[in-house]
């Protein structure tokens, strides 16, 4: 990264401020990010909720219609809420547009019968409850990684590091991607560090995250990072659009993610929930068109990834040797 591609992007409403005496001072080179995807790049992009093969074919159409590049598809119900054929359907057309496709493993807190969730506390949140919850996120990786899924979504520590240390082990694919869900992103520095460390390959973090913290967590991990461009209401349905040059800037190697606000939640999507799903699958990835356009318009639409790059690069690791751990 060079000192021009921090600074070339042109702020917002930069040059009529200053004409009025508004200007801001000049970016500070020392709080950017000096890390990049392995295989060049700083930014990928993402559309999130494509809860199965319809809603992925609307993703694909819309994006080809907008000229949407598209890094990553995510889906956030569940495989166990997909059957092999829907699957492996939606391997078979992401691996034809050179896309990587990311499913959410197994049970979560919020939907089994532990009541602490619904509590003004909300327990332990996302995160397996118990020896048979981890299982069924198991359960859930091999077969998707045997079905030809290659990123996995996580939602829980131990999950996550019982997952890395199967793909060590040879038990999951070597090339399986893990992602943290947002549900459960970390909110600083020291906690970023760990999520790598317990092998995920991208942390989700939550959205409200100021671009200070951002510039921290780089300070001490270049793990791949995502964000919400717009989150929905459920992650505090912000919208960042006028941010995302400056977001790039401190997060790199930063996935844009493309949420909606104001849009119905749809997990656990089922065919009762098909127009909305559609529906909201088909405006997301319009969100991405105006997200690209703003970069244009700003000229900060440089150093995006190369379409078809997901692996992270050497990350750190906790060692894997005891069995135990």
């Amino acid at each position: 990264m060079t000192d021009a591609s921090v600074t070339a992007a042109r702020r917002p409403g930069e040059q009529a401020l200053a004409a009025l005496g508004l200007g801001a001072p000049a970016p500070d080179p020392s709080d950017a990010s000096v890390h990049s995807f392995a295989g060049g790049g700083r930014w990928r992009t993402e559309i999130p909720s494509c809860e199965g093969p319809e809603a992925l074919a609307v993703v694909l159409k819309e994006s080809s219609r907008l000229d949407v590049p598209i890094h990553r598809i995510s889906q956030g119900s569940g495989v166990w809420m997909l059957t092999d054929a829907e699957i492996t359907e939606m391997v078979e057309a992401t691996a034809a547009r050179d896309i990587e496709l990311c499913l959410f493993t197994g049970p979560r807190g919020t939907w089994d019968i532990g009541g602490s969730v619904r509590s003004d506390s909300r327990g332990a949140g996302l995160r397996a409850r118990g020896h048979d919850a981890v299982a069924g996120c198991v359960e859930d990786a091999l077969r998707a990684t045997e079905l030809g899924v290659r990123c996995l979504l996580v939602a829980d520590e131990g999950v996550l590091w019982t997952l890395h240390r199967a793909r060590e082990a040879g038990i999951i694919p070597a090339d399986t991607t893990l992602k943290v869900s947002a549900l459960i992103g970390p909110v600083n520095p020291a906690s970023y560090a760990v999520y790598e460390r317990l092998g995920a390959d991208s942390v989700n973090v939550p959205s409200d995250l100021t671009l200070d913290h951002l510039t921290e967590i780089r300070r001490v991990s270049a793990a791949p990072m995502d964000m919400y461009i717009e989150a929905p209401d459920d992650l505090g349905g912000y919208v960042r659009m006028y941010e995302v040059a400056e977001l790039i800037r401190r997060g790199a190697p930063l996935y844009l993610k493309f949420g909606l606000s104001k849009a119905p939640g749809i997990y656990p999507w089922g065919t009762h929930l098909r127009d909305v799903t559609l529906d909201t699958a088909r405006e997301r990835v319009r969100r991405g068109r105006l997200a690209l356009d703003l970069l244009a318009r700003h000229g900060a639409d440089v150093d995006m990834a190369p379409l078809g790059s997901r692996l992270p690069g050497p990350l750190n690791r906790f060692p894997t040797g005891d069995a135990t751990a």
